[in-house]
């Protein structure tokens, strides 16, 4: 892709990894093989708005990136210990604490404010003329 051109958005990333860390700080303090499979997951990350959301397309490029990075966010900032746990405790003395993670699995997954932000679900008003067969919008 050329400066100034426009990426094709039917096969390209919504976002890099270069987004990701100017969303969010820690990143930039990750080993660099985390920031291989950063793109690697926002590569997969933007597929799976396209394959949940219709609609993309008429979304802003940039909700697009930020929910992409949002959703990689979610899978990276929990360890490798966190996968397939949904509750923790830790206890010493008389002081304990628990942790109970959001995504003990390590998904990717959209949750329903991005799907509203990326228009899944939403309803069209429309209507068609019976004289000419075309549908007619509001």
């Amino acid at each position: 892709m050329a400066d100034g051109e426009e990426p094709d958005w039917e096969t390209e990333p919504f976002a890099t990894s270069s987004d990701l860390e100017q969303r969010w700080r820690a990143f930039g303090e990750m080993p660099s093989e985390d920031r291989k499979l950063a793109d690697t997951l926002l590569s997969d990350a933007s597929q799976i708005i396209r394959d949940e959301c219709p609609r993309w397309r008429e979304t802003s490029p940039l909700t697009r990136k930020i929910i992409a990075c949002e959703m990689v966010k979610d899978v990276l900032s929990q360890s490798d210990d966190a996968i397939g746990v949904s509750q923790s405790t830790e206890t010493a003395g008389s002081f304990s604490q628990t942790y109970q993670y959001a995504n003990p699995s390590g998904r990717l997954y959209l949750t329903s404010a991005q799907k509203r932000r990326l228009l899944k679900g939403r309803q069209t008003m429309w209507s068609v003329d019976l004289a000419t067969g075309a549908a007619v919008l509001p």
